[in-house]
């Protein structure tokens, strides 16, 4: 039996502090899924940027979670808690996603977007939207943590965009014998 010190492929140990393209690097082995947070400005606009730490946090109520960098524009307008929705992007939506990774420009310019049934801006055509009330912020180093409860959702049967190691993925089809 192996122990994590005697792993099968010798691996070189780094011990905090860290290099942030190391850590990052490292972070980028573990695949995840690609949404778009969106909630209105303090003018009544709506912003969004595009966000891979999503997750659960709890069933009963629902909660998940994300978090952006602190410095991001956008960032002041979810602290607002304001009323917010998260995209599950599907794995033809690389564009959509690059556009709302993207700082400065005009994020929503021809694009189909309406108010959700609980006042989020919701964009057309998602894999999956969480329309959610925030729960609970948490400061998270250089980024806050934001906990929202799903108050409604809606979703399409499809394959997810997927990110790691830097790009964007597919997901493999993989037989299941019975």
């Amino acid at each position: 039996m192996q122990t994590l010190d005697s792993p099968s492929v010798p691996v070189a140990a780094h011990r905090a502090p860290f290099d942030g393209r190391l850590f990052r690097r490292v972070l980028g082995l573990f695949p995840t899924g690609v949404t778009i947070v969106t909630t209105w400005d303090a003018d009544g606009q709506p912003v969004g940027a595009t966000v891979s730490s999503f997750n659960s946090v709890s069933l009963d109520p629902p909660l998940v979670l994300f978090s952006l960098a602190r410095n991001m524009a956008c960032c002041e307008a979810f602290a607002a808690g304001g009323p917010l929705a998260i995209h599950v992007l599907g794995e033809a939506q690389e564009d959509l996603s690059n556009r709302f990774a993207r700082g400065g420009a005009d994020k929503w310019a021809d694009l189909a977007y309406g108010a959700g049934e609980h006042g989020a801006p919701l964009l057309d055509g998602t894999l999956a939207t969480f329309e959610c009330r925030p729960y609970a912020q948490y400061p998270g180093g250089d980024h806050t943590i934001f906990v929202a409860e799903v108050k409604q959702l809606r979703f399409r049967d499809g394959s997810p965009l997927v990110f790691s190691a830097g790009g964007y993925r597919r997901l493999a089809e993989q037989e299941v014998c019975t």
